[in-house]
């Protein structure tokens, strides 16, 4: 007993010993821990110290020469500008000149006196042969081209005006001469039936327009519609039209000048949406009528103002004639009687009023007693109750592509007759008549009451086109509308539209017969998801976008500029052709190629935010050293706050791609540049400086740092018009916000 005592006594010091061992161990540890600690801090502190008066070195470094840096950036800016102005006005003279000596009997659209001439001499001229029609609206077509040059460099107001009233005299005359050859064309209509139809089909076309002709001659009730298999395009008859005397016009332009004339309209209303909001704020503010007051209104009764401006500014846009019909009269009474009752029912005809403006005539009253009838003012229901931006497609938004499609019905003219070798036509002064469909015998056949009128249906009219080769649709199409009252494009009233990718097809269903186009998005390929601007060689880039639909390479070269892209056979017409910025633009526009930006981008496009001065800065100094450095786009651009840019570069004297570890990281600002430590695959952000580097005021003293004798010599025998190209290319695609 007394031996275990012991032993479990010496077991219990034993423990005891063990652990003052490890109590003793531990404060050593914990005093070691402490003195590394101590020593960290101390390093850390002294390392701070260093890097704070690094700092204060590279900043008050880049403080002394920060004048000489700016003023030598922008010394080198001025200098090349003026020697581009210089050469742009060089330039303008002798295009001034050269259209002077040019004696090929075609006027000059930028001298009034000479435009009007031939506007006058054009309108008078009798010859109405298609030929003929065609080969002078080609002319016109390219004087309208020309003027339109001339306003996008025009400054003064006045002459502004003038040249927009020059530009919408020429378009109205050209529909004008386009209705008058169809209409000679269709006097023959009964002269020269189709064989297996029975009717009339006639297809003309050239370089410009598209034109198919349709006369009802055979008037049978089971005809359905009818396909001009040569150009792809076809119509279906409704049903109640198969037995009356019309002819059916499918005009296709590959130009587009109504939306130009919906898009000056739209521009003056945002301007006065903004005059009209501090208006409001004061108390004054303007109903919905109101805030469209540039577009031209509906007329009240007894005005025939708005006559005149619709017929000289719209093309297709025919007199607008009175009710001449009794029960025309007694209809319209109807209407406005029980407006007040059915005002969800009036919405409804008065877009009908809207939509179908021309004369509603009886069909079984002649031309003849038409025009002995003393004609009754104007009846015209107006809106009340209609929000005028309703429907109204947004041009800014989206853009109209592949022209403008023309479909119209006529009352067939008087047709030619041969009596004993002579052949007679009676000559109508209002040219052709639009044959109102749905027509005011319609809504009399039924029982006279608003309800009804408003729930009885008719058949719809049909339509089908294949889209055109020459643009690239990146999704399915959008159609729209003409409206002439209102001069913009509309989405209602169409009733149904049906999209095949295969056949590149579309068919549609409308109410009535329209005027319409093709519809896609203007920023749909923005965001841009990733950007390049690699150079070349001496004063050549190549700047490749990706987008979530494509991939565009635009190559520059001096002041040329070349579209390459893969897989766009539709567009051998600008693909691989050298040509100034503002023409590739316009033609990748009307292509459905955009990658270029407006003052409204923004509002459209989520976007990285980024002070416009800085932005515009950078892309200066990009432009200065871009036949020696690529860029590229970062991740981390996002993240650095509207104050700051954030983007790859390097330098790139030699063929082929760039490899990944050459790219460097800058961080941008206004007061100073810095290359950043952190890469694009960094785990987060970080703005520490790069080892071996500086801060500086600019981008462009930033870069020289890094540059090699042969890219210095580049960038010093940089010409002035490539680096305006360069400069206004980013400015017009705006990578660093819209990617």
């Amino acid at each position: 007993m007394p031996a275990k005592k012991k032993r479990g006594k010496a077991s219990k010091a034993e423990k005891d010993k063990l652990k003052k061992e490890e109590e003793e161990r531990r404060r050593k540890e914990e005093e070691e821990a402490r003195l590394i600690a101590e020593q960290e801090e101390q390093e850390r502190l002294e390392r701070e110290q260093k890097e704070r008066e690094k700092q204060l070195r590279l900043e008050s470094k880049d403080r002394e020469r920060r004048g000489d840096e700016l003023n030598e950036l922008r010394f080198t800016l001025e200098e090349n500008q003026k020697k581009v102005n210089v050469w742009e006005t060089t330039a303008r003279a002798k295009a001034k000149w050269k259209r002077y000596m040019i004696c090929d009997g075609s006027p000059n659209p930028a001298i009034r006196p000479e435009i009007n001439t031939f506007i006058t001499l054009w309108k008078e001229d009798p010859d109405v042969d298609i030929q003929t029609i065609l080969k002078q609206c080609a002319l016109a077509l390219r004087l309208t081209d020309e003027l339109e040059l001339v306003l996008s460099e025009e400054t003064e107001p006045r002459i502004i005006q003038e040249h927009q009233d020059t530009l919408q005299s020429l378009t109205s005359l050209i529909h004008t001469k386009h209705q008058a050859a169809a209409e000679e064309i269709l006097k023959s209509a009964k002269a020269c039936p189709d064989i297996e139809t029975g009717n009339m089909q006639k297809i003309v076309h050239d370089d410009n327009v598209t034109l198919c002709l349709w006369a009802n001659i055979k008037k049978n009730p089971r005809f359905k519609g009818y396909h001009f298999e040569e150009v792809a395009l076809s119509f279906e008859l409704p049903k109640p039209l198969t037995m009356s005397d019309i002819c059916v016009r499918i005009l296709h332009t590959r130009y587009d000048h109504l939306s130009n004339l919906s898009l000056w309209i739209q521009a003056q209303n945002k301007s006065l949406e903004t005059e009209e909001e501090e208006e409001e704020g004061r108390g004054e503010g303007k109903g919905d009528a109101e805030m469209l007051s540039e577009t031209p209104k509906v007329p009240e009764d007894g005005e025939t103002k708005g006559e005149d401006e619709v017929r000289e500014s719209v093309q297709e846009k025919d007199d607008l004639q009175s009710l001449k019909s009794t029960e025309g009269k007694k209809s319209s009474v109807s209407v406005r009687s029980a407006k007040e009752g059915r005002k969800g029912s009036s919405v409804k005809l008065q877009e009908e009023v809207e939509d179908h403006p021309d004369s509603i005539m009886e069909e079984g009253t002649s031309t003849g007693e038409a025009e002995d009838e003393a004609e009754p003012e104007p009846t015209v229901i107006q809106p009340e109750t209609i929000s005028p931006k309703v429907h109204i497609v947004d041009l800014y938004r989206y853009t109209p592509l592949g022209g403008v499609y023309y479909f119209d019905l006529f009352k067939l003219p008087p047709q030619t007759l041969t009596f004993k070798g002579w052949e007679t036509t009676e000559i109508l002064k209002t040219g052709l008549q639009v044959f109102p469909y749905p027509s005011d015998q319609h809504h009399s056949s039924v029982s006279g009451t608003l309800e009804e009128n408003a729930t009885h249906t008719y058949p719809p009219a049909g339509v089908t086109v294949v889209l055109p080769e020459s643009v690239i649709f990146m999704q399915e199409p959008q159609v729209a509308r003409w409206d002439p009252i209102g001069q913009h494009w509309r989405t209602d009233h169409i009733t149904e539209t049906s999209y095949n990718s295969e056949t590149r097809s579309i068919s549609i269903k409308m109410d009535s017969f329209y005027t319409f186009t093709l519809l896609q998005e203007t920023h749909i390929n923005m965001p841009f998801q990733h950007w390049e601007l690699r150079p070349q060689g001496q004063d050549s880039v190549t700047l490749t976008i990706m987008t979530a639909f494509t991939k565009v390479s635009i190559n520059v070269k001096g002041n040329q500029c070349m579209l390459q892209m893969e897989q766009a056979p539709g567009l051998n017409h600008i693909l691989g052709k050298w040509m100034s910025l503002a023409a590739l633009q316009s033609a990748m526009r009307r292509a459905g190629v955009n990658v270029f930006v407006n003052e409204y981008s923004e509002k459209y496009v989520t976007v990285s935010a980024k002070d416009p001065l800085i932005e515009h800065a950078v892309y200066e100094q990009m432009a200065l050293v871009s036949s020696a450095f690529a860029f590229s786009r970062s991740q981390w651009n996002a993240q650095c706050g509207q104050e700051h840019l954030v983007l790859q570069a390097c330098e790139h004297v030699e063929a082929g791609p760039v490899a990944q570890e050459a790219w460097s990281l800058y961080l941008l600002g206004a007061q100073r540049s810095q290359r950043l430590m952190m890469t694009e695959m960094s785990d987060g952000f970080s703005s520490e400086l790069a080892e071996d580097s500086e801060f500086h005021s600019t981008f462009l003293h930033m870069l020289r740092d890094v540059i090699s004798p042969l890219g210095q010599d580049r960038s010093d025998h940089t010409r002035y018009l490539f680096v305006d190209t360069v400069q206004r290319l980013l400015c017009s695609t705006r990578l660093l916000t819209f990617s």
